[in-house]
């Protein structure tokens, strides 16, 4: 069994909602990389020896949307594995079913959800990762 803490990256550009999402992560024994725009995630991504454990997104960013940053993202083999929920303000179908071509595990309104629920949501992407790579 893995005993190392898992990482989220949150990418959010709204800062009290960034902090908010991280201490809720770190309160749940996360380890949290906390990017306020999509520029700053993939430079993140770019530094880091390990990729995180799961991506935590908001759709809409100050310098790109959700489907250029999964596109991003993909084009990187380092970085393909790497689950991804998104979690926004607005869903139409279209936009759905464009990131979850993309490799999004999962695509939530914020105000649908308490905070609580979206870190169990987080948990469960990580956890289903770490079995398929146990070969469970």
């Amino acid at each position: 069994m893995e005993s190392k803490k898992p990482t989220v990256m949150v990418v959010e550009d709204e800062h009290l909602l960034l902090k908010a999402i991280e201490r809720k992560l770190r309160l749940n024994n996360l380890n949290v990389i906390a990017c306020d725009s999509g520029t700053q995630a993939i430079d993140n991504l770019n530094k880091k020896s390990a990729p995180p454990d799961a991506i935590w997104l908001d759709y809409y960013l100050g310098d790109v949307n959700g489907i250029e940053f999964m596109q991003k993202l993909r084009q990187n083999p380092k970085w393909a594995d790497i689950p991804v929920l998104v979690v926004s303000n607005s869903a139409n179908p279209d936009k759905v079913s464009k990131m979850m071509a993309l490799g999004a595990k999962g695509y939530l309104l914020k105000a649908d959800y308490r905070l609580d629920t979206l870190v169990l949501e987080i948990q469960s992407l990580i956890n289903t990762k770490r079995q398929k790579q146990n070969g469970q």
